[in-house]
């Protein structure tokens, strides 16, 4: 079903393009997230910030331009985020969550051959799994609980907002871009009231390449 709707997706985007913009790039974005976690385990208690998780990100990527500067994207990505807490023994506790994740951004570029970029917009996403990776102490009640485990019940639904900047250059029909990105999700695991709030943060640095695949006629 979610192969279903992500091509069905696709293929609306395209048609639409095929209509609004002028020009379309394809290719693939890779590089290194670190995500971080601030909760609250009650209310009125102060926010608590856990360590996060650093691992490698994944994206497929769709760029569409109307104008010399301006365009959208839209990305299909593998992440993963979570959690990483020690206790005074140096034990650790830490728990993955693997995420499809489709941020759909607003491209602004300035200058030529060699541009500086900014990219904003929201994203969406669907958990695919959650693995507690590590369960070395009891968890206290100011900690954060469990999410991979039997019995475990998390929502498996994410959005937020992304805000990135970067460098790019052109090389004939390729592009080659250097981006910097800080995403910031409202949506959260915790589906059992377990802790009182949670949200998360995660910056990306990565690579894109794009190879452009149509132009409308009469384009340079």
């Amino acid at each position: 079903m979610r192969l279903k709707a992500t091509i069905l997706l696709l293929f609306l985007f395209t048609s639409v393009s095929n209509e609004v913009f002028s020009q379309i790039s394809i290719g693939f974005r890779g590089g290194i997230s670190s995500s971080s976690v601030t909760y609250r385990y009650q209310l009125g208690r102060a926010a608590v910030n856990a360590d996060g998780i650093r691992d490698f990100t994944y994206a497929f990527v769709i760029e569409y331009f109307g104008q010399k500067n301006a365009g959208l994207q839209m990305e299909i990505q593998s992440i993963t985020l979570g959690y990483t807490q020690e206790n005074d023994s140096l034990g650790i506790n830490q728990s993955e969550w693997n995420y499809l994740k489709v941020p759909i951004l607003s491209n602004f570029y300035f200058g030529n051959r060699g541009r500086f970029h900014i990219k904003i917009g929201p994203h969406f996403g669907y958990l695919l799994n959650a693995v507690d990776v590590s369960r070395e102490f009891e968890n206290p009640p100011t900690g954060l609980p469990t999410y991979g485990q039997e019995g475990d019940d998390p929502n498996r639904f994410m959005y937020g907002l992304n805000l990135g900047a970067g460098l790019s250059n052109l090389f004939g029909k390729s592009t080659l871009a250097g981006d910097v990105r800080l995403a910031y999700e409202f949506g959260r695991p915790e589906s059992q009231d377990r802790i009182f709030d949670m949200n998360s943060s995660t910056l990306e640095i990565s690579l894109t390449y794009l190879f452009l695949v149509k132009k409308r006629k009469g384009q340079n």
